[in-house]
């Protein structure tokens, strides 16, 4: 177990519909609330205008970032929730995703995930927006 957290697809449930499962556990200790990640840069100018694949992978350097910041990494992410504005958007998040979690993650389990199709994010240039749960890690680990 990595940072207290913990995957599971459990027995009688529906079979997950991309690369996550269906629960996660964290074990007790202290949680964040991630806000959403845009595709921004360091000087807050948008990333990639329209152009999927650039926000995507800037959204998740960006969650990157604040998990480091936090002392934490992407296995110690118990939940994500997805924004997209565009429906035809959902093969090239899904494609992207592949490409990218194995790279994220110490194994092949990864958190559950709420994609949501939304009419706009805060700026009309958005694509995508990530926002997660983490839990901090146990310092005896």
């Amino acid at each position: 177990m990595t940072g207290g957290v913990t995957y599971q697809n459990p027995p009688g449930g529906a079979p997950p519909q991309g690369l996550y499962s269906n629960v996660a556990r964290a074990e007790a200790g202290t949680l964040f609330f991630i806000a959403g990640q845009l595709a921004v840069d360091g000087n807050g100018r948008v990333v990639g205008k329209g152009e999927f694949a650039r926000q995507f992978h800037q959204v998740f350097a960006n969650l990157g970032a604040v998990l480091r910041g936090l002392g934490l990494g992407f296995d110690d992410i118990a939940k994500f929730t997805t924004y997209l504005v565009h429906a035809p958007d959902i093969e090239a998040f899904m494609s992207e995703r592949a490409a990218l979690f194995p790279r994220l993650f110490s194994t092949p389990r990864y958190p559950p995930n709420t994609l949501l199709i939304v009419d706009r994010l805060v700026k009309e240039e958005f694509l995508i927006e990530v926002e997660a749960v983490a839990r901090e890690r146990d310092p005896r680990s």
